[in-house]
């Protein structure tokens, strides 16, 4: 495999062409603890720009609203060639119900703060960011619809949803004539595989282009950390706390790190890039979005299109990171039932 940003691939169902890797902008800005200055995020998004890339993906509460307020004046010059995702849903105002949340109230707030933010007229990717399982899928769709229809919003997608909620939008979607759904941001890399289960076939099946956050782990596929990492530093506010604070960092975590690091040995590329180049073969996935915070790691991270798996790497990585799939799919996928279906039969299915 050997790709480049400006070898575009379709966003779902749609005709939106977009880079392999989308640049993730959480990192501009420092509010909170760790990312690039304003400086140091400019050189971030030239690069990438400079280089073919055109997906850049943000939130209006990443850095506390410094990664849209960056980025809408960074895109200035360059607006009508990228392609600029954002979301809505997370609480805006700490005390207020109503600005957060997917229901229609906070949808409009959203999009019309980050129009400001962000210094546009119109985005060219809305995520609904986070599900609460409170308001209505109609209520979300519609809404979706209206502000498409206003030319405020040119597509839609889902984040952080269940696989059955996302199937069952679509087809009311298909059935109402609302504006489609087209991308599913889920996290997925060799750490956490679990959108395997559901996620990513209901989204091949439906239509919806896969991009990945958190491709490396939250950092833990780069080879930095080790096992004293295993718990968080008492009074330090910095990446490693973070993720073992929140349970990430643990041996069979390290023990897939480790193996990453063998692999990136092997072929004479670093951890990071092998980690990003896994979701990117994966026919899957579209576009994993990268997070980079410094120039350093940016160009790291490009590297990762150049990566070429042998059949005995791709072997081992499956192997250290795999994962039970659970009921139905162990079941469906067993001996006992392939025989109770096929018998001796050979079936070759095509998609």
């Amino acid at each position: 495999m050997s790709l480049t940003l400006d070898t575009y691939r379709l966003l779902g169902r749609s005709g939106l062409r977009v880079s392999p890797l989308a640049l993730g902008t959480a990192t501009f800005g420092t509010e909170w603890g760790w990312g690039a200055e304003e400086d140091d995020a400019r050189k971030l998004f030239d690069t990438y720009v400079e280089r073919g890339g055109n997906f850049v993906d943000t939130a209006p509460t990443y850095t506390d609203g410094s990664s849209e307020r960056l980025l809408g004046e960074f895109a200035r010059d360059h607006r009508e060639s990228l392609v600029l995702a954002t979301k809505y849903t997370t609480l805006r105002r700490p005390g207020d119900p109503n600005s957060g949340g997917p229901h229609r109230k906070s949808l409009f707030a959203s999009v019309e703060a980050s129009l400001r933010q962000l210094n546009t007229d119109y985005l060219d990717l809305l995520y609904l960011h986070v599900w609460d399982f409170t308001t209505p899928v109609e209520e979300i769709l519609r809404g979706l619809d209206d502000l498409v229809r206003q030319g405020k919003v040119r597509y839609v997608a889902m984040s952080n949803v269940p696989a059955w909620e996302v199937a069952r939008m679509q087809a009311i979607a298909d059935l109402r004539g609302w504006s489609p759904l087209i991308a599913l941001q889920v996290e997925y890399n060799l750490v956490n595989r679990a959108a395997e289960r559901d996620l990513i076939p209901m989204a091949r099946a439906m239509g919806l282009g896969v991009t990945p956050y958190s491709p490396l782990a939250g950092g833990l596929l780069t080879g930095k950390y080790r096992h004293a990492d295993l718990t968080a530093t008492s009074g330090e506010r910095n990446r490693k706390s973070f993720n073992a604070g929140l349970g990430l960092v643990t041996e069979r975590s390290l023990a897939v790190a480790d193996v990453v690091q063998e692999v990136a040995a092997e072929l004479g590329r670093t951890p990071a890039q092998v980690g990003l180049a896994w979701p990117l073969q994966n026919p899957g996935v579209t576009a994993p979005v990268i997070g980079a915070r410094t120039l350093a790691q940016l160009e790291d991270n490009l590297g990762a299109l150049e990566v070429a798996f042998t059949a005995s790497h791709l072997a081992r990585l499956q192997e250290v990171s795999a994962i039970e799939l659970g009921y139905p799919h162990d079941v469906l996928a067993s001996d006992h039932l392939r025989r109770a279906t096929r018998g001796d039969l050979v079936i070759e299915a095509r998609r």
